[in-house]
């Protein structure tokens, strides 16, 4: 009879895996500057010596992505996928401790990019499916595994080129999981939480474009491209975006209140938000639509006044919100400054009374007991958006049990990333519990 926990060797391979993998520097700087082919061989190396029959899928040489299928013991039962991608954001090794790339493992951490952002859940998911084909396990229903390529970027060679290309792979499934969810977040007075994604708002990368009357810096213009971008950007920077709740976000501000012995009171949030102290954070960026401009690009020359100016913005919508976003940046940009999506993604929603959120969160409480799991809508993006043209619901649900010490989220994408080997073994159980049972 199969063991209940994922055995030893789990244990010791997803440390081996996240040190791994982080080594194999795939570094996306977009542009289609990135090669994760030698993560994905990795990674299929692992999961065809757990008897499963991974192909490798490339829409651009190098850009590789990885998906197999296990078979679940009720053929009546929608598929799982499961999924994480293998790329991940420039690191400077001058600002970092230790090498980014260097997998260290040093008091009981491992060190580098990646290890929260998500070579720690690829790593995971290798060492639960490699643990079942050493004690004869199978899930309930079929679990499709997909390691992704570009999700950092435009996700055009990973799980966009998938979706369109190869939805036959992804045959029967309904649901699926991957990152930023289940991890534990302190809330400063003694209580862990453990937010489960089930939303996110839509990307929205706008390029503004000025155009005015080229000319000497030195004489009066009163079509200055730059004069004009300065103040469509300066707009759009100081927007105040009105209030919106999703039901997902209205489910964790009312779980929140409830914990905290706080009558939710929804015509005031903001005063809601200030009540609920540090826990705020994981709802604050995710009431409102949001626009930050982020890149400027104008001129060739001080004493010259350029024809054309650009600036790029970061927008998010929320779901529901894509129209209200839209307007409000023709609103902004006025009339002397057009614009256009340079990436443009769906925002997503998830349901909070399913079995399978039912069953995320009772992994979580079987190996957490002190904590409180809470539902939360992610601020960004994940592959998740993609995968959903396929009809695919998407949570996110990565476990990590961290210390206090350490900022999960300041992690993503920020300097000196790394994971507690204890996050990742707590991480590979109630991984396991979910999808045997899931």
């Amino acid at each position: 009879m199969a063991d209940r926990h994922p055995d030893q060797q789990a244990l010791d391979e997803v440390v081996e895996f996240t040190s791994g993998l982080i080594r194999i520097d795939t570094t996306n700087r977009g542009g289609g500057d990135c090669r994760e082919r030698p993560a994905a061989e990795y990674a299929a190396e692992r999961l065809a010596g757990a008897g499963l029959e991974p192909v490798l899928l490339e829409r651009t040489p190098g850009r590789t992505n990885v998906v197999a299928r296990i078979e679940g013991t009720d053929p009546s039962a929608d598929a799982l996928l499961v999924h994480g991608h293998l790329d991940v954001v420039p690191a400077e090794p001058a600002d970092w401790s230790v090498h980014p790339f260097s997998g260290e493992i040093r008091d009981g951490v491992v060190w580098g990019r990646g290890a929260v952002d998500m070579k720690n859940m690829d790593a995971m998911i290798l060492a639960v499916v490699r643990s079942w084909a050493r004690q004869g396990v199978r899930p309930r229903r079929d679990l499709v595994i997909a390691f992704t390529a570009d999700e950092e970027a435009s996700a055009e060679d990973g799980s966009g080129f998938l979706a369109d290309e190869h939805p036959g792979l992804f045959e029967g499934c309904t649901e699926g999981i991957s990152e930023s969810g289940a991890f534990t977040f302190h809330d400063g007075a003694g209580r862990q939480l453990y937010p489960i994604a089930a939303g996110e708002r839509g990307t929205g990368w706008l390029k503004l474009t000025a155009r005015g009357r080229a000319g000497h810096g030195s004489k009066v213009n009163k079509e200055n491209a730059v004069t004009r971008l300065a103040a469509a950007v300066t707009r759009i920077g100081a927007h105040e975006w009105p209030l919106r709740l999703t039901p997902t976000v209205r489910s964790a501000l009312a779980e929140l209140a409830a914990l905290y012995g706080i009558e939710p009171d929804f015509r005031d949030v903001d005063r809601l938000l200030e009540k609920l102290g540090p826990a705020a954070r994981l709802v604050e960026a995710t009431i409102r639509n949001s626009a930050n401009p982020t890149m400027l690009n104008a001129g060739y020359k001080l004493n010259v006044i350029p024809g054309e100016a650009v600036a790029y913005v970061d927008g998010r919508y929320l779901p529901g919100g894509e129209e209200e976003f839209t307007a409000t940046l023709d609103r902004l940009t006025g009339p002397d400054v057009t614009w256009e999506f340079a990436h443009r993604e769906v925002a997503l929603q998830a349901p909070l009374d399913s079995p399978t959120y039912a069953r995320m969160r009772a992994a979580v409480e079987e190996f957490a007991p002190e904590g409180h799991v809470v539902p939360y809508c992610m601020s960004g993006g994940t592959d998740a958006k993609q995968f959903s043209r396929l009809g695919i619901t998407g949570y996110g649900f990565a476990p990590l049990k961290l210390p206090e010490d350490l900022d999960y989220q300041a992690l993503f994408h920020g300097v000196d990333e790394r994971v507690p080997v204890e996050a990742l073994h707590f991480g590979v159980r109630v991984l396991d519990r979910f999808l045997r049972t899931a």
